[in-house]
């Protein structure tokens, strides 16, 4: 799911786009240049730290986020010696692409010119000359002074797994960590773990779903078939409210269904993501013990560290009742209140 809406979106509008490359070539380390480097070469360069970095790595070694995600796995340029990779066979995949895998071709994004450039670039930075190309974490791409960020590298190389228990790590690392899940998990994911936890499910929340196979003769409609949340946005199909019940119903759905959900059992979309979730009013675990002046009590004043606020300021006192009436009539009978005795009373 998260190549679909990530990776695949940057490939297209950066990597694969019909935009020109940047006319400012990315310099590497002066250690790792000849003295004089031809424009060719430099033209291979600019081309592919503009389209081919993004899964093949600044370095030509494929270790970037975009490649955890392939499979199988853009090509390790540092890692492939020139005899097992031909020249011929560079250029044919650049133009035409490698069938099976995420490597489309660039003809008609790239001329012939550059095509050429770029195969000779790769063959000679990383598969010859094992240079290190550039990096991304430099001036020149908007990172001055990145070593300020050291603190956080041992989690981005997984030097340390970023579940390490808090109490076996010193307060550099814990800051190390902080820093790391605000400022650079974006792109490096979570880079290593000690525990993989589970792996992230797609559910589709398109019309139809809940197991709808085509062709099988199911009844579908467009409630139970649209979203598990939209189930919950009907109300109770009642007769013979009262006129208390009735007033009650119309404050309820305009207020209180947004988060109980119209059928009163909070699993409407709003109600799913709310933690502590909202009280479901159809439970006879919670509602058999449930009296009208609990209930007052709780909607006047609301509820401690929920998101249930108080409504003393925007109902009335008869409007609360309305709104019990109501939920004892649609949603589950409410207990008797505790009678009050000579004593409570004084």
């Amino acid at each position: 799911m998260r190549v679909e809406l990530g990776l695949l979106l940057v490939v297209s509008l950066a990597a694969c786009s019909d935009s020109t490359p940047p006319a400012v070539v990315q310099k590497p380390p002066q250690s790792s240049r000849a003295t004089a480097v031809p424009a060719t070469h430099e033209l291979g360069r600019s081309v592919y730290n503009f389209r081919c970095y993004f899964c093949h790595g600044y370095s030509g070694d494929a270790k970037t986020l975009a490649s955890t995600y392939l499979s199988p796995q853009p090509r390790n340029f540092a890692g492939t010696e020139s005899e097992q990779l031909s020249r011929e066979r560079m250029l044919a995949v650049i133009k035409s692409g490698s069938p099976g895998t995420a490597m489309r071709g660039f003809e008609g994004i790239l001329n012939e010119a550059e095509m050429a450039a770029v195969a000779d670039f790769v063959r000679h930075e990383f598969m010859l000359s094992k240079a290190p190309n550039t990096y991304y974490h430099t001036l020149a791409n908007g990172w001055p002074d990145h070593q300020r960020y050291s603190v956080a590298f041992p989690f981005a190389t997984g030097a340390i797994a970023l579940d390490t228990r808090p109490e076996e790590m010193t307060p550099e690392q814990l800051e190390g960590r902080r820093l790391f899940m605000t400022s650079c998990v974006s792109c490096h994911d979570r880079s290593k773990t000690n525990e993989a936890g589970a792996p992230w499910e797609s559910r589709p929340l398109s019309y139809p779903r809940n197991g709808f196979v085509p062709g099988v003769g199911q009844a579908v409609d467009t409630v139970s078939g649209a979203s598990p949340y939209q189930l919950h946005d009907k109300k109770p199909e009642l007769t013979n409210l009262t006129q208390q019940q009735a007033q009650g119903e119309t404050l309820f759905q305009e207020n209180c269904a947004f988060c109980h959900a119209a059928d009163g059992t909070g699993r409407n979309w709003i109600g799913s993501f709310l933690e502590p979730h909202p009280r479901d009013l159809t439970s006879t675990a919670f509602m058999s013990s449930m009296t009208p002046g609990r209930l007052a009590s709780v909607i006047r004043n609301g509820l401690p560290d929920t998101s249930m606020p108080a409504w003393k300021s925007v109902l009335t006192e008869a409007e609360i009742q309305a709104v019990i009436a109501y939920i004892g009539r649609a949603f589950h009978p409410l207990a008797a209140d505790a009678p009050v005795t000579a004593a409570k009373a004084k």
